[in-house]
This record gives structure tokens, C-alpha cells and sequence, in this order.
């Protein structure tokens, strides 16, 4: 019997834990692993050898699923980034050493790109010192929606659950009066448009939707804007403006820079939040009409109260399959969807070498946006459409959603 140690790391999501509890319950019910172990802070718990039994904290198939419908990350998270293993092999070995010290065979880490880049420098550590009883494994995560080899990624379909219902309410509540209006809304998405391409799925009921949509795998001219933005309001009173705030214009700079300082994060990525109060104060400087916007911000990512079936579900299944690669004596592999297709939808749980996925991207395809760059084709929704299905039965206490606290 070996111990299994489990981490995460990166933005939280609202479907991060249920993943967590699919690793947690293949672990119980495999009868290879004896402690289950969780890391509090990802990497940064390894480190610091911040465990907690997760045999103590999670003790029925009724907390898993508390835990399953609790957002953000329960384990708490770290933006941290591990060294060139050709340059600096020290963290590596006490990692190892770590990991010899509490008996862990097997480390499953929950997250994005920057995970993903853990994984792959850990597994080949250890192939490089002939490390052969450890067992590396990354299970997917992100609300962008870009980790290349999967179809889509865990949280990503409950954020775009909560983008499309959200923008058809702020559609309603613009649409009560006759005074000309624009509301631009800010959708995250840094690189990858896919989270404000949702926001298209607020027209499926028969509703109008955002009239403009602006994703940031095209060049963005804020002139064709403000000309796309008069043409709407010449159609029609209210327009709805969604955008990713990573939209940058044909020179590659940020449409947010102009309310940005230039600070940069661990991984050297600049805060780029904010596009919308410069395309609010555009309209209000060139049409003068009424004009407001409004920046989601960690809504997005932390709504556990309109999470989709369809991501709460392969959420726990990646995390089980993620396990179970370990169990099966699999190294540097993340668990992955394959779609098999779109409407029935179907799709079957597999894994893929890391190496595929750390510290690539994967975009909207163009082909998906439309020529005018304001839109997006029925390609796109056809995409969509199974991943924001079905409505999860949410457990209340005193009137609001009951979470899991593990420390």
C-alpha cells in the first residue's frame, strides 16, 4: 500500500473540487493506496510539507458530493513556477525527498498550462535519475478553455453556463427603455476567446444576446468598433457588447494598457484587466450616448449555484481517470476528453503525454469567427451547446449554498 498525494493549482473554478473528488473516490475504492493526502497551496504545499489526511476530511460519498458542488479550489492554489530542469535540479530532488519522507507513489496536480509544465519537468526528473515508483499524472482545469489534447476542459462549460445566462439578464434589463444605450461586458480570456464566445449562447431561447461579440484571436481596431457599435444603435436602442479581455490591437498591444500599470505576475503575465472601461470610454468620447461597462471579474469562475450537469460530471471523471493512470503505473500523461461527437453528444475519457499540453495554447480556430470579426459562426455553438447542459441539484443551508471547508 502506497500513498497518494494530490494538489491544486492555478485559477480556481467552479468545477476544480469535483475533479478532486473523482481522484478522491477512485483512490478509496482502488485498494492500491493507503493515506490519501492533499497538498494545501499546490506546489508551494509540497514544499512546505502542508498536508492534511484527506481520509479525515472527506469520510462519505455524501461530502464528496458537497465537495463536488463547492467552488473554487478546496486545497487552496499557487501561482508558482518550478525552475529549468537543465539548469537547477535542486527543487526537484526535494520534491522527491518529500515525497520519500511521507512514502508517495503516486502525485496527481490539478490544473492549467502552468500546471501542466509542472508535470511535465517532475515525470522527467524523475526518468532522468531512473525514478521508476513515482507516478506524475496531471488532471485538466482552466475556465480558458486552452489546454491543447482535450476537448474542452473542466470548469470551462459551468463558466460558460454562467456567461450565457448572465449576459441574456443584463440583455433583459437593457432592453426596458427607448434611450440609447450601449453596455459592453468583459469576459476573462487572456489569449483564448472561448469564455466570450459563450456569451452567444444567451441568444438559444430566442432572445437577441449580445448584438457584438469580439474575441481576442483577431486584431481588434477600436475605429471598425465604434463604426460597428453606430450601426447597431441605428437597429435598435439598447447593444450589448461582449468582449475578451485580452483583445489587442494589429500591433499586439493590449486594448487595456491604456488603464494598466505594467505589473506582471509570478509567470510574467500582465494583469490585463480592463479593456472595458476603455471601450466605455471610446463610445461615450465618439457616439455620446449612454454607456456603461462592466467587468465580470471572479464571478466567472466561482458561481458553484449554476454549474453544468455535463462539467460537474466529467469533471469527476477526469479526476478518476486521472487516478487511475497513476494507479496503472502511468508517468508525464494528463487525463483528456475525446469528443466523438457534437449532437447526440458523446465522448470518451482518456490520457495524453503532458509533454502535448504544457506551455502551449489552444485558440478559437478562426474559421469560427466571423469574417467581420464581431461574431461567431453556428460552428462554434454547435461546440458549445452540450457543455453548459443540464442543472445540478445544489444542496442550500440557511438559505444559501453549503460548501466543504478542508482546512
Amino acid at each position: 500500500m502506497k500513498n497518494l498525494l494530490v494538489a491544486q493549482s492555478g485559477g480556481p473554478t467552479a468545477a476544480i473540487n469535483a475533479t478532486l473528488a473523482g481522484v478522491i473516490a477512485c483512490a478509496y475504492t482502488s485498494g492500491k493506496v493507503d493515506k490519501v493526502l492533499g497538498a494545501v497551496n499546490g506546489i508551494q504545499g509540497v514544499f512546505a510539507e502542508n498536508f492534511i489526511d484527506l481520509r479525515e476530511k472527506v469520510r462519505s460519498a455524501a461530502q464528496l458530493d458537497l465537495l463536488a458542488q463547492t467552488p473554487a479550489a478546496a486545497l487552496g492554489s499557487c501561482r508558482y513556477k518550478l525552475k529549468d530542469l537543465e539548469k537547477d535540479q535542486q527543487q526537484f530532488e526535494e520534491i522527491v525527498n518529500i515525497f520519500r519522507k511521507h512514502e508517495i507513489s503516486y502525485f496527481i496536480y490539478i490544473g492549467g498550462n502552468d500546471s501542466m509544465d509542472t508535470v511535465d519537468k517532475l515525470s522527467a526528473y524523475c526518468a532522468s535519475k531512473g525514478i521508476d515508483d513515482i507516478f506524475v499524472v496531471g488532471a485538466p482545469k482552466t475556465i480558458d478553455n486552452d489546454l491543447m489534447g482535450t476537448d474542452h476542459c473542466p470548469g470551462f462549460g459551468s463558466a460558460a453556463k454562467y456567461i450565457a445566462a448572465t449576459f441574456s439578464e443584463i440583455e433583459r434589463d437593457c432592453h426596458v427603455y427607448n434611450t440609447k444605450a450601449v453596455t459592453i461586458v468583459e469576459v476573462m480570456g487572456r489569449n483564448a476567446g472561448w469564455l466570450t464566445a459563450a456569451s452567444a449562447l444567451a441568444r438559444e431561447n430566442g432572445e437577441p444576446g449580445p448584438a457584438l461579440i469580439y474575441l481576442c484571436e483577431t486584431a481588434f481596431d477600436t475605429e471598425r468598433f465604434i463604426e460597428d457599435v453606430r450601426a447597431k444603435l441605428e437597429m435598435q436602442d439598447a447593444v450589448v457588447v461582449a468582449v475578451s479581455e485580452g483583445i489587442r490591437s494589429k500591433d499586439g498591444v493590449y486594448i487595456s494598457e491604456e488603464v494598466q500599470s505594467g505589473a506582471v505576475d509570478n509567470f510574467g503575465h500582465s494583469y490585463i484587466s480592463g479593456a472595458g472601461k476603455v471601450l466605455e470610454n471610446l463610445v461615450r468620447e465618439k457616439i455620446g450616448c449612454k454607456v456603461r461597462s462592466i467587468e465580470l471579474n471572479l464571478m466567472q469562475r466561482c458561481a458553484g449555484h449554476i454549474t453544468s450537469a455535463a462539467d460537474i460530471q466529467e469533471s469527476r471523471m477526469l479526476g478518476m481517470t486521472a487516478c487511475q493512470c497513476a494507479l496503472d503505473g502511468k508517468n508525464a500523461v494528463m487525463a483528456a476528453v475525446i469528443r466523438k461527437s457534437d449532437a447526440p453528444y458523446e465522448a470518451e475519457f482518456t490520457s495524453i503525454p503532458v509533454k502535448e499540453v504544457s506551455n502551449r495554447e489552444k485558440k478559437v480556430p478562426l474559421e469560427w469567427i466571423n469574417e467581420a470579426g464581431n461574431d461567431v459562426t453556428e460552428e462554434l455553438l454547435a461546440y458549445l451547446r452540450p457543455l453548459i447542459c443540464g442543472e445540478n441539484s445544489v444542496i442550500y443551508e440557511n438559505g444559501i449554498p453549503k460548501h466543504l471547508v478542508l482546512y
